[in-house]
Formats: C-alpha cells, structure tokens, sequence
C-alpha cells in the first residue's frame, strides 16, 4: 500500500469532517455554510416599539400582552441585559 503523505492525509480528514457536518445539516434541515434543505424561515415585523427609558423585556411583554417566546422569536439579536432607550423592538408580525 502506497504511503499517503501529510498533506494529502490532512485534505482527506478535511473532506471527512465537511462531509459528515453536510450530512448531518441535511439529516435536520439546517443551513450549514449557506447551504441547506428547505425555505429558511422570514420574520415580517408589522409594527415596532421605541424602547423606554425602565423598559425591560419583560415589561415590553407584558405592555403589549406577548409571550416570551413569541418576543423572542421575533427579536432574535436583542439582548435583554443591555436594551437601550430608543431601541426598535418587533411587538407583532410573524415567523
């Protein structure tokens, strides 16, 4: 048997694992290096909220009546310890 050198080892390792990670994204239809089965998802926001000064997401859920999921859902790069005033946050639309 022939005697593979390192760099092509290192090439193979490296294909396996991009292989493995391929099948696995497509095994749960998940995206993986913008590539991926099925539509990806759209949040459309339909109506925003300026944040007040005392607001916290909390208190955002329950001015507006939402669920914690849903608020989440629908404002996934907030995060909650370091919301500002002024800070635009999505009170409805859909996922």
């Amino acid at each position: 048997m022939a005697k593979m050198n390192n760099k092509t080892t290192m090439f193979f390792n490296f294909l396996l694992v991009l292989s493995f990670l391929l099948v696995i994204s497509m095994a749960e239809s998940r995206s993986i290096f913008g590539i991926g089965i099925g539509k990806p998802t759209a949040l459309i926001c339909d109506k925003i909220y300026g944040a007040e000064s005392g607001d916290s997401c909390f208190s955002v859920t329950q001015k507006f009546n939402l669920t914690t999921e849903f608020f989440s859902q629908m404002n996934p790069n907030l995060v909650c310890g370091k919301m500002f005033v002024g800070e635009w946050l999505c009170i409805d639309g859909s996922a």
